[in-house]
C-alpha cells in the first residue's frame, strides 16, 4: 500500500480508501465487513461513509451505512489504527429532508448530525468531518452554467465553520474537510479560518474520472498552492469506465441498472468517450476499471482515490490499480482521448 500525508494535517492516508455508499443498500452487513476486513488487510487505513449512507438515500435505510462501520469497528477493537470520514448532510432540497427537521448547515444541525453518527459509528470521533455539499446555490452534481439566486436554505459560512471549530475544540472531530465544492467556496473557507481563528479545511471530496475531469479547470491549483487535495470519489463514473454498459448493457444486480437516478454518465459523447478508453486499455492488456483507476491514482493533486464495490471480486479488481504503472505512452494516448473528448460527464 502507498500512503500519503494530508498537507497541514498529521494524517497519512491509504493511496486507495473504501468508500461505503452501498453498505445498508445493496451491501449486507456481513458482505459490509467481509470487504473492510479485506481493506485493512490489504493496507487500507482510510474509510468513508456519511450520515446520508446508503445510496440511493432512502428513510427507511439512512443512516445503515455508518451503523455497519460502527458494528465492524466495535468487533475490531483497533480504532486508532483507522483514518475514518464522515459528512453532514445539506440541505433538504436535495431530497433527504427525513434526516432532520432542518437540513440547513446550522449550528444547531451540524451538533446534532456529528452525536448521531458517533454513536452509529461507535467511536468518540471522527478523523475527519465533511460538509457533504454546499448549503448555497452553487455549481455541484453535475450542474453547468451557473446562475445566482438568493437560496432559502443559505447559512452564513461563519455559523457553519464555527460550529465545525467547536466539534475539533470538543475532540470530536480531528479535521475538517468539504465535497462538492467550488473554488470559491473552498477558498472563502480558508479566508474564514484565517480571520476568525477556525480550522482550516483539510480536504476536499469531488468527482474525478477519466469522463469528468472538472477538477481540473479551478481546484486542482487550489489543492496545490493550498494543500487542500481531492478526495476523488467515483473514480470509474459508477462502474461506467468497467466498460459493462456499453451499447445499452445493463447487467443484473449492477448499480446503474438497478436505479435510474444515476444517469450523470450515461451521455452520448461519454459513452464514445468510455469506448476509447475500453478500447485502449484492452490494447495495453489492462482490465478497464484498472486503467481508470491508475489513472486517478497518478494525479499530483490526489490524496486518496475513494473507490467502492458490492463484489469482493470487484473490491479486489480496484485496490490492485495500485500495481498498475501507466509508461508516457500510455498517459499520452489517453490524453489524446480526452481531447477529442473533453470532460463529456461533468
Amino acid at each position: 500500500m502507498i500512503y500519503h500525508q494530508i498537507p497541514h494535517t498529521d494524517l497519512k492516508v491509504s493511496k486507495i480508501c473504501l468508500g461505503t455508499m452501498t453498505y445498508g443498500e445493496q451491501n449486507t452487513e456481513a458482505e459490509a465487513h467481509e470487504q473492510l476486513d479485506y481493506a485493512v488487510a490489504q493496507g487500507i487505513n482510510f474509510i468513508d461513509a456519511a450520515e446520508m449512507y446508503p445510496v440511493p438515500p432512502r428513510p427507511e435505510t439512512q443512516g445503515r451505512t455508518e451503523t455497519y462501520i460502527g458494528s465492524w469497528l466495535a468487533q475490531r477493537g483497533k480504532r486508532d489504527d483507522l483514518i475514518i470520514a464522515t459528512k453532514v448532510a445539506g440541505p433538504s432540497s436535495r431530497g433527504v429532508d427525513h434526516i432532520r427537521p432542518d437540513m440547513r448547515l446550522t449550528r444547531a444541525s451540524i451538533l446534532s448530525a456529528i452525536d448521531t453518527s458517533l454513536a452509529r459509528l461507535q467511536t468518540d470521533y471522527v478523523d475527519l468531518y465533511q460538509i457533504h455539499w454546499p448549503g448555497r446555490s452553487a455549481n455541484f452534481f453535475g450542474s453547468l452554467n451557473y446562475v445566482h439566486g438568493e437560496d432559502p436554505h443559505d447559512v452564513p459560512m461563519e455559523e457553519t465553520l464555527s460550529a465545525l471549530g467547536e466539534l475539533v475544540k470538543a475532540g470530536k472531530v480531528r479535521y475538517i474537510g468539504l465535497s462538492n465544492e467550488t473554488p470559491w467556496g473552498v477558498m472563502r473557507f480558508l479566508q474564514l479560518a484565517d480571520k476568525l481563528g477556525l480550522p482550516r479545511v483539510a480536504t476536499i471530496q469531488n468527482p474525478y474520472n477519466l469522463l469528468n475531469r472538472t477538477f481540473e479547470v479551478g481546484l486542482a491549483e487550489v489543492a496545490h498552492r493550498e494543500g487542500v487535495e481531492l478526495l476523488a470519489y467515483s473514480p470509474l463514473a459508477f462502474g461506467m469506465l468497467t466498460g459493462k454498459y456499453l451499447h445499452g448493457e445493463r447487467p443484473a444486480g449492477a448499480r446503474l441498472s438497478l436505479y435510474s437516478r444515476f444517469s450523470r454518465y450515461f451521455k452520448a459523447q461519454g459513452e464514445k468517450a468510455t469506448e476509447a478508453y475500453v478500447a485502449l486499455a484492452q490494447a495495453h492488456g489492462l482490465s478497464p476499471a484498472q486503467l481508470a483507476l491508475a489513472y486517478v491514482n497518478t494525479r499530483p493533486f490526489v490524496a486518496s482515490n475513494i473507490i467502492g464495490a458490492t463484489q469482493m471480486a470487484q473490491l479486489r479488481e480496484n485496490v490492485a490499480s495500485l500495481d498498475v504503472t501507466l509508461s508516457d505512452t500510455l498517459l499520452a494516448e489517453l490524453e489524446a482521448i480526452h481531447e477529442l473528448y473533453p470532460n463529456p460527464c461533468p
